[in-house]
């Protein structure tokens, strides 16, 4: 007799948590309350420390205790389908494992670091089958065919190759949908889905998230679906839990929060992403929602017009332009077997020219592995092109010495992807930014240096007293103000910023949007904008070229582009971007 499921599936009350960080007690958690009905998706939104993975991590027993210490009036209630209520706090570390996995299962944030590298990805899905036994599945060549029909169902391509493969052997994406796979395979009662689509193209998104409300449908299970990005879950979810500094700050139906948001943190959250159909003059933030606390504040959305636009325009492409790239390649080899002397080649610029103009962003978009990365790189001659030219203010770059190079990348400066990858972990941040005037000998005293760094940090919206700080002991956005006004050290004219706010939040990503056109204007520097989201893309850029497979298969006025896209490539990403109404 099948038993009907309970209509919550888990009750959390009155979860609060500390961490204990230099004998001192840090609240991180505060009183946290709400439920999981049995066959929902429920979002959970909110910035980066907002508490959101802490509380994920309590209901799966993962926290470490310590430097954890969770309030003993703290309850994570699971009802089960075939048993009496449970209490995750009181399980000992058995009785959770017994949980894990079987009853509730969890996708990572970053699935390279969450697979093991060394086991092959089939093997890694077949491992979590054969300890767990769902369907009685107890010999290795069932959980191997049960391995393959769940590659199937999350719709990974060749899933015997699939099988085979290690994990740096597949595209991100790929991995991702190998960890559904893990999380899906005992058929769990709750998936916790903490940030998995995060640094995923848009296209690739859509159809992660597509894929896990099909799963969801198909297995009523329940979804725990933790983002920063309100726009992610506004197709999929059926609530939404809103978290700010550890505290539950507003709950209700998608359509809800989505038409009648009550918190002004909230308001700021749906804001602070550029918008799809019109071109505001600064992207508003959380702060002006909640400095201000009125939505009629009409500054906040200033909107430039057509006019104002096209004025813009004609001034910036009346110069003749600072950056010209004529027929560029690059090709990498293919990683064949020993002593196979035909080598095959992938071309990841292929035969690419543009033009750039003082003063203008022009936008670079396209899926991963397009080339976007490394025309950026070959341009400044971080990655040697093989065929090409590339003018620098008529000067022809590819014929200048290692030497002269140098000199000349004083005014062309990349911002990365990954900020905390860019900076030295032994370097205190001023250090770091003094660090390229150093090496290039500009002012000739430390004490002219340090004052030119301090401005820098002050410029970016630091203070400083973080001078003598590590890059660990700063947020993400902060790193990423931290290297841009390192960039600013060496009074460069031209910065190739490279999916340089792709992995952080909708707020602070907002902030150094802002931050990036307000410098533009003090200084008047040309931008090439890289990245793979066309509504970031278009709010920063005057222009927006396409790549697709190492070709620009599409450049021109970015509005136009937008609202009449030229190839179906470019139709598909634009298609991809999530379709979001609001009422502020």
């Amino acid at each position: 007799m099948l038993i009907d499921p309970p209509p919550i599936l888990l009750e959390i009350k009155n979860l609060s948590v500390d961490f204990i960080q230099n004998k001192e007690k840090i609240k991180v958690l505060k009183n946290v309350n709400f439920n999981i009905p049995s066959g929902k998706i429920v979002g959970v939104i909110g910035e980066s420390g907002s508490g959101k993975s802490v509380t994920a991590l309590s209901i799966m027993g993962l926290l470490q205790q310590p430097p954890a210490i969770i309030d003993d009036n703290s309850e994570i209630l699971f009802y089960a389908r075939k048993e009496k209520v449970v209490n995750l706090l009181k399980l000992n570390p058995k009785e959770i494992n017994a949980y894990r996995g079987k009853h509730i299962s969890m996708i990572f944030q970053e699935p390279m670091t969450s697979l093991n590298p060394v086991m092959k990805c089939g093997e890694q899905v077949a491992e979590i089958i054969l300890k767990h036994n769902p369907d009685n599945i107890k010999t290795s060549k069932k959980a191997l065919h049960k391995t393959l029909d769940l590659f199937n169902e999350v719709e990974l391509p060749r899933p015997e190759i699939m099988f085979n493969s290690y994990p740096h052997q597949i595209s991100g994406g790929q991995k991702q949908r190998v960890m559904i796979a893990i999380a899906i395979a005992c058929k769990p009662d709750l998936i916790i889905a903490d940030e998995p689509t995060t640094a995923l193209d848009l296209t690739i998104q859509k159809t992660i998230l597509e894929l896990l409300k099909k799963l969801q449908i198909k297995y009523g299970m329940s979804v725990l679906f933790i983002t920063h990005d309100l726009t992610i879950v506004s197709n999929i979810a059926d609530k939404i839990i809103v978290m700010n500094k550890g505290s539950v700050i507003e709950e209700g139906s998608t359509e809800q929060i989505f038409n009648n948001p009550t918190s002004p943190y909230t308001k700021g959250l749906l804001a602070c992403r550029p918008p799809l159909d019109k071109r505001l003059l600064s992207l508003p933030t959380i702060s002006d929602f909640i400095d201000n606390n009125n939505v009629n504040n009409k500054n906040i959305f200033s909107e430039i017009t057509i006019t104002e636009r096209k004025l813009n325009q004609q001034i910036l492409y009346a110069n003749p332009p600072i950056l010209k790239v004529e027929n560029l390649n690059k090709s990498f080899p293919v990683k064949q077997k020993l002593f196979n002397y035909n080598r095959k080649f992938v071309k990841a610029v292929d035969n690419v020219s543009f033009e750039v103009y003082p003063g203008e962003t022009l936008g670079l978009v396209g899926e991963s592995g397009c080339g976007k990365t490394t025309l950026g790189r070959s341009i400044i001659r971080l990655i040697e092109p093989d065929k090409g030219t590339i003018f620098y203010k008529d000067k022809n770059i590819n014929e200048l010495s290692f030497s002269e190079m140098r000199t000349v990348r004083k005014k062309l400066q990349m911002v990365f992807q990954d900020p905390y990858s860019s900076l030295n972990p032994r370097l205190v941040i001023g250090k770091a930014i003094i660090e390229p005037m150093q090496v290039h000998k500009l002012f000739y005293y430390y004490d002219q240096q340090k004052k030119r760094a301090i401005d820098l940090l002050e410029m970016v919206g630091l203070s400083s007293r973080y001078f003598n700080r590590y890059p660990h002991e700063f947020s993400g956005g902060q790193r990423q103000r931290i290297c841009i006004a390192r960039s600013l050290a060496l009074n460069p004219e031209l910065i190739i910023c490279d999916e340089s706010v792709s992995a952080l939040d909708v707020s602070v990503q907002a902030q150094i949007l802002n931050l990036l056109n307000d410098l533009k204007k003090h200084f008047g520097f040309t931008y090439i904008f890289i990245s793979h989201d066309l509504s970031v893309v278009r709010y920063m850029s005057d222009r927006m070229a396409v790549m697709k497979q190492g070709k620009i298969i599409e450049i021109g006025d970015a509005d136009e582009i937008f609202t009449t896209p030229a190839t179906e490539y470019t139709k598909r990403l634009l298609n991809a971007i999530p379709q979001v109404n609001y009422r502020l």
